[in-house]
């Protein structure tokens, strides 16, 4: 089976390879543009074919969907603040690798969506997400839609990742407010076993909300952070006006901040989503928070392997 793989360099992308690997599928294609972000992925899997391209751009990497089996569309413009780059990753590249999946008859799509196209939230990951999903699902094309919330894992560039290495690189670890927004953590690598099981039974016609089966309050996702990494760090709760003043200035001079106003806002709305019995239905397993947790930032081969922004 030809396996493709729009944006696997990314967190989703490095963390479904090995595991494809482990159940000896080998004919694996990643299309990624991250420059160093693809060199990790040629460092730890040399036997899988690497094409760096752009796919907001036509051209010689719609080559690589002649004799697919199935893509999972995994690319996405995560943060920042230029919305060209949203449009680009989120929007442009989705249409470019549904005319490329057309044109090769390629059979079956699997395409990573985002809890956020359902939230109350107004930014432009957002929005630009919302577009995406849509394209997919009124094209032609068999697929299957996953709608996973907040990710963490190996490789984990934003996210829990960003925050455990600030914790671990200042003695004071700020929480915005009282810290009591509900989020629902989602372990990367049971959604990688839901995505080998899309492929391996052909799921068409659906979306699923994967939510992590626990709810947990951001502070205490860092408290659990910290007891995972040995952190020293100081947790203090300082007003929500002052650290989005801080997130806004630190935006005036880095172009592609790690975390941004937009998504302080949205971490605010605390929205909660539907839980679905998904170790049911894609006969998968649900790993415990905190024994992912162990597993994300304590792993012998890869947990110290960051991917770059």
């Amino acid at each position: 089976m030809k396996i493709l793989l729009p944006g696997g360099a990314g967190l989703v992308g490095q963390n479904l390879v090995v595991p494809l690997q482990k159940r000896g599928y080998s004919n694996i294609t990643v299309i990624d543009n991250h420059d160093s972000n693809t060199r990790i992925l040629k460092m730890l899997h040399p036997d899988i074919k690497v094409v760096q391209a752009d796919l907001s751009v036509q051209g010689e990497w719609e080559k690589s969907f002649q004799d697919a089996d199935v893509v999972v569309m995994l690319q996405a413009q995560i943060g920042g603040n230029v919305l060209q780059s949203f449009l680009d990753n989120n929007v442009r590249s989705t249409q470019n690798i549904l005319n490329a999946i057309k044109n090769n008859s390629v059979p079956y799509l699997v395409h990573i969506s985002s809890s956020v196209v359902q939230s109350m939230s107004n930014d432009l990951y957002t929005i630009t997400k919302k577009r995406q999903e849509t394209l997919v699902n009124d094209s032609s094309v068999p697929s299957c839609i996953l709608r996973p919330t907040l990710m963490f894992g190996w490789f984990d560039r934003k996210h829990l990742g960003w925050l455990s290495r600030f914790m671990n690189e200042f003695p004071i670890f700020p929480i915005p407010g009282n810290g009591e927004f509900i989020r629902q953590p989602l372990y990367a690598g049971d959604f990688c076993n839901i995505i080998i099981s899309c492929i391996e039974n052909r799921i068409t016609s659906r979306i699923f909300n994967i939510s992590g089966y626990e709810t947990i309050t951001y502070i205490d996702i860092i408290r659990s952070l910290k007891k995972a990494t040995r952190s020293k760090s100081l947790i203090i709760r300082i007003p929500y006006w002052f650290f989005f003043s801080l997130l806004w200035f630190w935006g005036m001079f880095d172009r592609n901040p790690p975390f941004t106003t937009q998504q302080l806002t949205a971490l605010k709305a605390s929205d909660e989503f539907e839980v679905i019995e998904w170790p049911e239905i894609f006969g998968v397993s649900s790993t415990p928070f905190d024994e992912a947790i162990n597993l994300t930032f304590n792993d012998p081969q890869y947990s110290k392997i960051v991917l770059d922004f």
